[in-house]
């Protein structure tokens, strides 16, 4: 199949995959984030001043005004430049971090590059450029990384790892043999941090592990509970296998809670993202009392995207208050100290 057509099948996908966010009903319903089973103790008497609550946080040498990131979403068509435009504004706005959908369509289509092309509205943002680990394997390497990393002048590369959205997908990318020699090679020689990334089906102690060896930075756990991407996949199925294939797997993958315990368990101070699920503040704070050390979410920020960069700004301001609410009432004023403050307790199971 030639390069065109490639690309063309690419950006093709990107536009079914905002559509199909946006209108089906693609969440997991049988497997949750696994942050629901905790709770934080309400403390009545907190003793702290509410204008002493103090929510910034550093991730990968950047400051952070919240512990907030824009997950990766979208590029590579018209929709996709205006929604990675708004989130850009209001990323800037709040000083929160933000990253892009995968970025293999601006390598097939150079034309489509400024739908990535995001820094001049976010000047002072920790920005994350995005690629499929997998492409690794396909004709993908370091000239490549580097030139979406340039497009977006990014802070730091995602390396989303799929396997089971790819092997749902028409026509996915399948061959995953020998990626951890190729990401160890790409570490090595990139400029910029790597932070790997699951899609939606988590990443488990064991495999933070081997990508921690690898030379991988940083890690975003993006557990089951959430978008289901094999649900995705079914909902743009070509055959009646692969719509099958999709529901049968549609609730495959480790909970978001989990993933963070059982990584900070074994690697202390790696720099955490904690998503899959998250959909409002109070989530976020569960995940960072967890250990995690920034949050992203995808879903609420593409709902807001389509309809107004206010209603952005809504969200933001509201994700911003439940976090600063938990704080509030645990009697906390930064979230070092909410992480170390045995608020979180897991429910009782009757």
């Amino acid at each position: 199949m030639n390069a065109h057509n490639n690309s063309e099948q690419t950006q093709s996908r990107k536009a079914d995959h905002i559509r199909i966010c946006l209108e089906e009903d693609v969440q997991s319903h049988q497997v949750t984030s696994g942050l629901e089973h905790y709770r934080f103790n309400h403390c009545c008497l907190p003793e702290i001043n509410r204008d002493d609550i103090d929510l910034r946080t550093d991730f990968l040498g950047k400051h952070l005004a919240a512990p907030l990131l824009i997950s990766s979403m979208t590029g590579g068509t018209a929709q996709a430049a205006m929604i990675n435009q708004r989130l850009a504004k209001v990323a800037q706005n709040y000083k929160i971090a933000m990253g892009v959908g995968s970025q293999r369509v601006a390598v097939e289509k150079p034309q489509v590059a400024d739908t990535f092309a995001i820094r001049k509205y976010a000047p002072d943002v920790l920005l994350f450029a995005n690629l499929g680990a997998v492409q690794l394997n396909y004709d993908y390497g370091l000239d490549e990384c580097r030139r979406i990393i340039d497009i977006l002048e990014a802070d730091a590369l995602i390396l989303h790892i799929n396997p089971l959205q790819e092997f749902i997908q028409p026509r996915g990318d399948t061959n995953f043999r020998g990626l951890l020699d190729k990401i160890h090679i790409l570490c090595s020689k990139l400029s910029v941090p790597v932070i790997a990334k699951e899609v939606g089906n988590g990443i488990s102690a064991t495999m933070a592990e081997k990508l921690l060896a690898a030379g991988v930075s940083a890690i975003d756990v993006a557990g089951a509970g959430g978008t289901s991407w094999a649900k995705v996949e079914s909902e743009r199925a070509e055959n009646a296998l692969q719509q099958r294939l999709g529901r049968t797997f549609a609730d495959w993958g480790l909970p978001t809670a989990e993933c963070i315990t059982s990584i900070r368990a074994i690697a202390p101070d790696v720099p955490l993202i904690a998503s899959g699920g998250l959909r409002h503040g109070l989530d976020v704070a569960k995940a960072i009392a967890l250990g995690a050390n920034i949050a992203g979410l995808a879903m609420p920020f593409l709902q807001a995207a389509v309809v107004s960069e206010a209603a952005l700004y809504d969200l933001v301001d509201v994700l911003i208050a439940e976090i600063t609410t938990v704080l509030f009432c645990t009697g906390n004023t930064t979230l070092n100290n909410l992480q170390n403050s045995e608020s979180l307790r897991k429910n009782k199971i009757n």
